[in-house]
Parts: structure tokens; C-alpha cells; sequence
């Protein structure tokens, strides 16, 4: 059996501390782990943390003085760092959640069934690497992505995204529904979601389960390839020195 997961919970409202660690208690017998320090505002908590390593912070984003999104980004300065699972209304924060790569975000007020998925997720992130997993089962990452739009916030889950491609200095998000932009980097993005994605562009990345397949299309004398999506009747152009995915693809799903 590991050993019991380190947890570290900031809130600046103590019911919503007690509400967590009741919560956490219900926990104890799918998940074991111990509370190893609470706090109530960021500064005491980063005091505490960098005396103390644990493995996972629990945090409020909205608190005064400095925000959840600020502690986080200082914790990991830490030599070892902690996973960082925030707990928030989620319409207040912005797209700095980019930056610190949370390992979830819980909605208050927080559900039992929410938190077990968040700490099975920390739990995965700790477990060494098993020889033979599946590489498309890589529990690392995000598991949605922030998008701020007219100053709201969407979480959107990373398994509904179809493709990634970049745009000036924002990626289009698309997923089968709809169409959402983000800030970040295409590059950085296929260095945290590499196994769910195909670079078949240098301005767009593709995802493995949305591909139905590759057609080559006429282009006078020559010929170029796309990558045809489920439920999408979008062709995305796969570039000459990218061509080389579609034989991987093919082979990695016996498809010929």
C-alpha cells in the first residue's frame, strides 16, 4: 500500500475549511491520507509549505491579499512542489489558471463523489510509471482547459477537444459543439497532452480519438493530404513533413 497522501488545506472562510476536512474524512477509507496543516490566508500557507512538503494543496482561489493563483504559481518555486487541486466558484478566476498547472478544479460547494476523482488524480500523478501502461492512458496534465470568455470562465473537458490550431497569438479550440480560443502555446501544449494528440502541422495539433481517417485530395499536378474528424465536416491539411503520422496512425490502429 503507498503511503497516505499529505494534504495542505487553504480557505479564508473556516466553514468551508471544516466543510473540506469533513469531506476529506468520507474519503479516508477509498483514498488514505492525512490533513498535515490548514491555513486561512496564502501567506501562512507558502510559511508553512516550504517548511513542510506535502503532497497536495487544496485551495480557495478567491482570498484577500493574495489570490489562490498566486500562491500556487510561488509553490511551484518549491523544490517539491506540491499537486495543487483548487476549489472555487469558478466564474471568478481568469485564464492565470493556465500558468500553474492545477491537477483539477473542484466547484463548490464541493461534491464527495468530485473530490474522490480529484485525489485519484493526484494518486495517479504519484504512481511511478508501470512498465506497459498505455502511453494514451497518461494520467498527466490538466484535465480541462480555462477559457475566459467576456469575463467568464469555461472549463473545458481536454478529452472534447477535436483540434488544437494556432491562430496569431490565441488557439482555436474546437471541440464537436463549438468553437473556443485560448492563450497559450501550441508547443507547450503537445509537451503536456502529447499521447491524446497528432502534430500533423506545425500550426495544429489533433485529436488521436477524433480522427476518422486520411484522404488524399487532388491539387493540381499534385496531391496533399487532410485528416477527416468524427462529426466534424472540417479537412484539416496535413503538411508534407508531417505525412509520416498517417502511416503511425494507421499502424497503431491496424487500419491498413
Amino acid at each position: 500500500m503507498s503511503k497516505p497522501l499529505r494534504i495542505f488545506l487553504v480557505d479564508d472562510e473556516l466553514p468551508a475549511l471544516n466543510r473540506l476536512q469533513d469531506l476529506l474524512a468520507d474519503c479516508r477509507n477509498e483514498v488514505e491520507h492525512t490533513i498535515a496543516g490548514t491555513a486561512t490566508n496564502g501567506m501562512t500557507a507558502l510559511a508553512q509549505l516550504a517548511e513542510h512538503p506535502v503532497d497536495l494543496v487544496i485551495l480557495d482561489i478567491q482570498m484577500p491579499q493574495m489570490s489562490g493563483i498566486e500562491v500556487a504559481r510561488k509553490l511551484l518555486e518549491l523544490p517539491h512542489h506540491p499537486a495543487v487541486v483548487f476549489a472555487t466558484a469558478f466564474e471568478d478566476y481568469g485564464v492565470a489558471a493556465f500558468d500553474v498547472r492545477a491537477v483539477d478544479y473542484l466547484l463548490k460547494p464541493i461534491r464527495h463523489e468530485r473530490l474522490l476523482t480529484a485525489l485519484h488524480r493526484v494518486l495517479d500523478l504519484q504512481q511511478p510509471r508501470a512498465e506497459g501502461i498505455r502511453q494514451d492512458d497518461d494520467p498527466h496534465g490538466r484535465s480541462h482547459f480555462t477559457v475566459s470568455e467576456r469575463g467568464r470562465v469555461h472549463l473545458v473537458p481536454v478529452a472534447d477537444a477535436c483540434y488544437l490550431k494556432a491562430e496569431q497569438k490565441y488557439i482555436t479550440l474546437r471541440t464537436r459543439e463549438r468553437e473556443f480560443l485560448l492563450e497559450d502555446s501550441l508547443t507547450r501544449l503537445e509537451d503536456e497532452f502529447g499521447p491524446r494528440f497528432l502534430r500533423i502541422h506545425r500550426n495544429c495539433l489533433v485529436a488521436r480519438d477524433a480522427v476518422a481517417g486520411f484522404e488524399r485530395v487532388p491539387n493540381g499536378s499534385e496531391s496533399h493530404w487532410v485528416v477527416l474528424l468524427k462529426g466534424l465536416p472540417e479537412r484539416l491539411a496535413v503538411s508534407r513533413r508531417q505525412q509520416h503520422v498517417i502511416k503511425e496512425f494507421r499502424e497503431h490502429h491496424h487500419d491498413g
